[in-house]
């Protein structure tokens, strides 16, 4: 049996920042737009549908069989088909049907980042390393059973204090990207979607392959994969604002 110890409460922090940052876009936005607070509805419609699906595709064993590209690949056409197709379908529905207005557009990108982000990587986990530390501050059976599972499943969360800090910043730098990403192809379907502009669209389809180079990360790196990584999504963001300047322009008049 290992001797027990606790995990470092810097993890906590991981969640904690990304949750305010993309809790924060959404304010931002709602000071500015005024949006409908009925976006972030068909927002989550959109992301909770295309991550069930994912979870169901996943489960088939295909990663198996598959070499890293043939991987990247694989989780690429999941990304683009399922996260980015599915935000144009709901966006498209929504408008059509008179739900949605001009206003609600970049809410409806930064409600995707919401939910992947704040809530399913955020509060969930936030949850989950509250758990855990309090747990293994106590002295008890129940301690000792989870800090075994840990040590085995994931112990990074013992490392010493310098590898948890940069644990957490690179980290943080990915959810950081994810909601760039998120927000830039979301956007571009809502306004695909407004304007009837199946380019936009084709835009936003091509930053969803970005899922392509997750089977490489250990290949590149850490710290050149997680800089690669924001800085597509960064150039995303500028696409995306140039890509719609028409539609922002239709606002001014």
């Amino acid at each position: 049996m290992a001797t027990m110890q606790n995990i470092d409460p810097i993890f906590i922090l991981q969640p904690v920042i990304v949750i305010i940052i993309a809790s924060t876009l959404l304010v931002y936005w709602h000071s500015k737009r005024r949006f409908h607070l009925t976006v972030l509805v068909y927002s989550l419609v959109a992301y909770a549908v295309a991550i069930a699906l994912k979870y169901a595709v996943q489960s088939l064993p295909f990663d198996i069989v598959l070499n890293n590209v043939g991987l990247g690949i694989y989780y690429g056409l999941q990304t683009v088909i399922l996260e980015v197709g599915l935000a144009y379908l709901v966006a498209w529905y929504a408008i059509s049907h008179g739900k949605l207005e001009r206003k609600d557009a970049e809410a409806y990108g930064a409600g995707l980042a919401f939910w992947e982000n704040a809530v399913l990587l955020g509060i969930i986990s936030l949850i989950n390393l509250v758990a855990y530390y309090s747990i293994l501050s106590t002295n008890t059976s129940l301690a000792q059973t989870l800090y075994d599972q840990l040590y085995k499943s994931a112990p990074g969360y013992f490392a010493p204090a310098s590898q948890a800090l940069g644990s957490v910043a690179y980290g943080t730098l990915e959810r950081v990207s994810s909601i760039l990403f998120h927000s830039a192809w979301g956007y571009l379907c809502f306004v695909a979607a407004y304007l009837h502009k199946k380019r936009l669209f084709l835009i936003a389809l091509s930053m969803g392959f970005v899922d392509f180079l997750v089977p490489f990360a250990q290949d590149l790196g850490l710290p050149i994969f997680e800089a690669v990584l924001f800085a597509l999504a960064s150039l995303s963001v500028l696409v995306a604002w140039y890509a719609t300047r028409q539609f922002r322009n239709l606002e001014a008049v």
